[in-house]
């Protein structure tokens, strides 16, 4: 909106939402390019191979709590580490809903830790976070791991999920749709 104007100026809106699609688009092409010369290009190394990932960035960045890894094993294990220090096991809960591995954790009262600040305090960095956490998913195609497989460890603070691959993966032919001529 410009100065004390009671409509909303549409176009510069867009322009800011076009701008911000922009550099997205520029920073996804920047690091994942697969036709172009970028990070992982045609004419470099991909950025996922030994050595070249870079672990500075934060590809998934929906989750920021708790703070986690998943990543992938040479045998196609799928590999969760959740860091979950203050949780106590039998309050963390992890199942399996369709393709999706669902967990969440409660804060224990009798954890004997009171994180609420105190009035008086002066903070110089918090990062230390201690809230429940509500089902968060994550994709793990039902077709391609066996879910009945997981080994979920939790040790020092931190759970470990393995999700081993199926040994055979379920072929699935879909479902074919017929087409037909529109006017007859």
């Amino acid at each position: 909106m410009k100065g004390n104007s009671r409509y909303m100026d549409m176009g510069t809106i867009f322009d800011e939402i076009f701008e911000a699609a922009q550099n997205f688009t520029d920073e996804f092409h920047r690091n994942f390019n697969p036709m172009g010369n970028g990070p992982g290009g045609c004419g470099r190394q991909n950025p996922f191979a030994k050595g070249n990932f870079d672990e500075s960035i934060d590809y998934y960045p929906n989750y920021s709590y708790p703070p986690m890894n998943v990543y992938m094993t040479a045998d196609r294990s799928m590999i969760f580490e959740f860091a979950l220090a203050g949780f106590d096991e039998k309050d963390i809960s992890l199942s399996f809903q369709g393709d999706y591995m669902v967990f969440s954790a409660k804060i224990n009262e009798d954890s004997g830790f009171d994180l609420t600040p105190d009035e008086n305090c002066r903070y110089f960095k918090r990062r230390l976070k201690m809230k429940d956490i509500e089902k968060q998913k994550y994709f793990v195609p039902l077709d391609k791991y066996a879910q009945d497989a997981v080994k979920a460890v939790y040790k020092n603070g931190i759970l470990r999920v393995t999700i081993p691959p199926k040994d055979e993966p379920d072929q699935n032919d879909g479902i074919k749709i017929e087409i037909i001529k529109d006017g007859n």
